[in-house]
């Protein structure tokens, strides 16, 4: 625990269904600290009794979060130590936390993470998909429009996409990549640690099509983890930058031949090339 006058804020990680995956440390400090500030005070009052553990319990959720930071900066001022915990996995991960600890880090006090489940790294951890770098883009947007403004903006990313999804929404997201990314691999994780986990492996519109089939694939809390975009090799990189390039100044009046100029001299290769480059681009717009 604590070390001097001043508490510490333990922020913990709980299980994500599977309850022996809680760590030894993360339960030795749950029965520790003077009070546990949770996501879903009901919840986690359900977990603090499976490990025997009797502590006061103070909600802190998205609506409140803010709220609260003059009573945890309060309470490890006066030595206090307290634990942050979510309704499942590692806190502050698509989930509230942040401006508890963002504030009190500024103010100086110790701010300790207890490590354990998370839904997304055990997703990709069995996925196949590469890790070595992804990007997390959490909860998409609920809305249509928005979704599809998100997932085309990742079109051309080549690290895995990770997203997290509600059964609510599942099957429009899948059909939202299935006509963005095409065929591009997508690994949907299901029901982490829990009874009925599921690893289901294809493209968006064949676990579109297995969903319709057995409804309950449709079930439980998802992690939707998609393929990167193949690289690019140089002289295409180069081509779609330079076409770029082209039509920005062909959009501010540059001629034809100046701007093909301008492209050649900045990323090289034929002025010849550039110049059908931007007269194409010229007709095509004409």
């Amino acid at each position: 625990m604590s070390e001097g006058c001043e508490g510490s804020l333990y922020v913990v990680a709980t299980p994500i269904g599977n309850l022996e995956d809680l760590s030894p440390r993360a339960a030795r400090l749950l029965g520790e600290v003077s009070w546990v500030a949770a996501e879903d005070t009901r919840h986690s009052a359900r977990l603090l009794r499976h490990l025997g553990i009797d502590k006061p319990l103070v909600s802190l959720h998205e609506h409140n979060e803010a709220s609260r930071v003059t009573a945890l900066r309060d309470a490890l001022a006066s030595g206090q130590d307290v634990a942050l915990i979510s309704d499942a996995g590692t806190p502050l991960i698509s989930d509230p936390g942040f401006v508890v600890v963002r504030e009190l880090r500024a103010s100086g006090h110790r701010v300790i993470p207890i490590p354990g489940a998370c839904a997304l790294i055990a997703a990709l951890s069995a996925a196949g998909l590469a890790t070595d770098r992804f990007l997390f883009e959490g909860f998409l947007p609920a809305k249509g429009g928005a979704r599809r403004q998100r997932l085309t903006a990742a079109l051309e990313r080549e690290e895995t996409l990770v997203y997290y999804e509600s059964p609510h929404r599942i099957q429009a997201t899948l059909q939202d990549i299935a006509t963005l990314f095409g065929s591009r691999r997508v690994v949907l994780a299901r029901e982490l640690t829990k009874t009925f986990e599921t690893f289901l492996d294809a493209d968006a519109e064949t676990l579109l099509t297995r969903m319709r089939e057995d409804p309950n694939q449709a079930r439980g809390e998802f992690v939707i983890m998609v393929a990167g975009a193949e690289p690019r090799d140089d002289e295409t990189q180069a081509s779609a930058e330079g076409e770029a390039w082209l039509a920005a100044m062909l959009a501010e009046g540059v001629g034809v031949k100046a701007a093909a100029t301008v492209v050649a001299s900045r990323l090289g290769g034929r002025k010849k090339y550039w110049y059908q480059c931007a007269q194409a681009l010229k007709d095509g717009d004409a």
